[in-house]
């Protein structure tokens, strides 16, 4: 009950506090540049988060994170702790690719926007296909981690979904590396769906680059399942091995 008490109390306060922290830096014109307050207000928030629920991460395989970038982060999708356990230990400026939906949510949509995040309409390949571009020029530009999840929505039963082929275009379309993660332990946190908070440990486990060099759109279908294949084999070394990969 302790935890459950303390994640909604930061939950609410906390994404009241930093969301609007953010919004007003973007309005008096402050800039997301490494270490700056727009670049560390999403950390910071998502370190509460993790601290009020009594969750601890361990990041195994951090070798394969470039601190200069450009990289491209795939992971798996099962609960709203992926995102917390990666963006508030993982001490890079990451840019995560969230769901258009999450404009509307009051005070996190607008932070969300205000520290430089991309927004993707999944009802529109056009506009999906043209978010990709975006944060291909982020890749490019300020030489960014991106975030994105290629199963599109959180796993209901904790297995690995199919994946989409976005971050396949993405990849190609850069030239930019793909670093597959598996966050594991966090389907027990917070499942899809439910509102209560059982804290346990996360791992979040990173595997060696996958490079799309010489690869063009044709090859998207073949890079995008071994994508999958590579996410799954970190899968199988942590925790949630349990279940059977799909």
């Amino acid at each position: 009950m302790r935890h459950q008490i303390g994640y909604l109390a930061a939950l609410v306060f906390g994404t009241i506090g930093y969301g609007s922290l953010a919004v007003v830096a973007r309005w008096i014109g402050r800039q997301r540049t490494p270490g700056s307050l727009l670049d560390t207000v999403g950390r910071d928030w998502a370190s509460l988060l993790l601290r009020a629920s009594g969750v601890t991460v361990t990041l195994e395989g951090t070798e394969h994170l470039s601190s200069e970038g450009p990289q491209i982060i795939a992971s798996n999708h099962q609960s709203f702790f992926d995102i917390l356990a990666i963006l508030g230990t993982v001490p890079l400026p990451l840019t995560f690719i969230a769901k258009k939906e999450l404009r509307r949510v009051p005070f996190f949509g607008p932070a969300i926007k205000a520290a430089g995040h991309i927004f993707l309409d999944r009802q529109s390949l056009k506009r999906a296909f043209a978010a990709y571009e975006i944060a291909g020029r982020e890749l490019a530009e300020r030489r960014a981690h991106v975030i994105i999840f290629p199963e599109g929505t959180r796993s209901r039963t904790g297995l690995v979904l199919p994946f989409k082929k976005g971050p396949a275009v993405l990849a190609i379309s850069s030239g930019v590396a793909v670093v597959p993660a598996y966050c594991a332990g966090t389907f027990g946190i917070l499942p899809k769906g439910s509102v209560l908070v059982r804290p346990c440990p996360v791992t979040v486990m990173f595997g060696p680059p996958l490079s799309v060099r010489g690869l063009t759109q044709d090859d998207r279908d073949a890079f995008t399942q071994r994508l999958r294949t590579a996410i799954l084999a970190l899968r199988a070394r942590g925790v949630d091995a349990a279940f059977t990969p799909t």
